[in-house]
């Protein structure tokens, strides 16, 4: 047997899960590119109503069908149980709209290595580069990171990315109780992860525009998102999780 590359991805016991509604114009070329780095691929069909199950399943992908749409939050809490019940210690989130690239998949799941971290987020604000978000989105990002900093503890630059690298023990608990609603995938979860112990990271990544279709979520949504935002700052009312073993309570 040949000695092993260093240089290769570590694969083992890991699984992409991606999210997807109604994104027939993505889908092959964001399955084609995590089987051709070599990992274990899921796509959560969240009640799409176009070819996008069918399209995936024939680029080589595990396809979970969801009946209804449950929004983002929902898709990933299937992906999570389907990972835990099939052995898997570590998921990495990509979206399916082909914005995420896939070589920082490695990046993610080395920088859970390298702190010791329970989840890494793939940020667009850190580096050199610059990602450009309109502005009244980029203010939302901001009382984001406000809410995470002072009722969470850590600072997170980019507390609505999607493209994140999650294991066990936080896996576990993420695959038991996870939100459903939007953002509460992203920055909610961050946030009370934070408050319950877990060890959380950011790595500089880049992201691409989206390759095709259209977002499932406006400007209307945004704005709701942050009225909870300040709610959950306020009342302290949201999802719960057990604490990370080992921290006291």
């Amino acid at each position: 047997m040949p000695p092993s590359d260093p240089a290769a991805p570590r694969t083992d016991g890991v699984l992409v899960v991606i999210p997807a509604y109604n994104e027939r114009d993505c889908i092959a070329d964001v399955v084609d590119d995590v089987k051709g780095a070599g990992y274990a691929c899921l796509v959560v069909d969240d009640g799409s109503k176009d070819d996008t199950a069918t399209i995936a399943a024939r680029h080589g992908a595990a396809v979970v069908r969801l009946p209804i749409n449950l929004g983002v939050g929902g898709a990933l809490r299937t992906g999570f149980r389907y990972a835990v019940d099939h052995g898997h210690h570590t998921v990495v989130q990509v979206d399916a709209d082909g914005q995420h690239v896939t070589e920082h998949v490695r990046h993610l799941l080395d920088a859970l290595d390298d702190g010791d971290r329970d989840m890494v987020i793939g940020s667009r604000f850190l580096g050199e580069g610059r990602y450009r978000m309109r502005s009244v989105r980029m203010l939302c990002v901001r009382l984001l990171r406000l809410v995470i900093r002072v009722s969470g503890g850590v600072r997170i630059s980019d507390p609505t990315s999607g493209f994140r690298a999650i294991r066990r023990p936080l896996l576990d608990a993420f695959a038991a109780d996870f939100p459903a609603h939007y953002l509460g995938d992203t920055f909610e979860a961050v946030l009370v992860a934070a408050r319950r112990g877990y060890r959380l990271g950011e790595i500089p990544v880049e992201m691409r525009e989206r390759q095709g279709g259209r977002p499932s979520a406006d400007l209307y949504a945004l704005v709701q998102s942050m009225l909870r935002a300040c709610t959950i700052l306020l009342t302290g009312t949201t999802f719960d999780l057990p604490h990370r073993p080992g921290t006291s309570r």
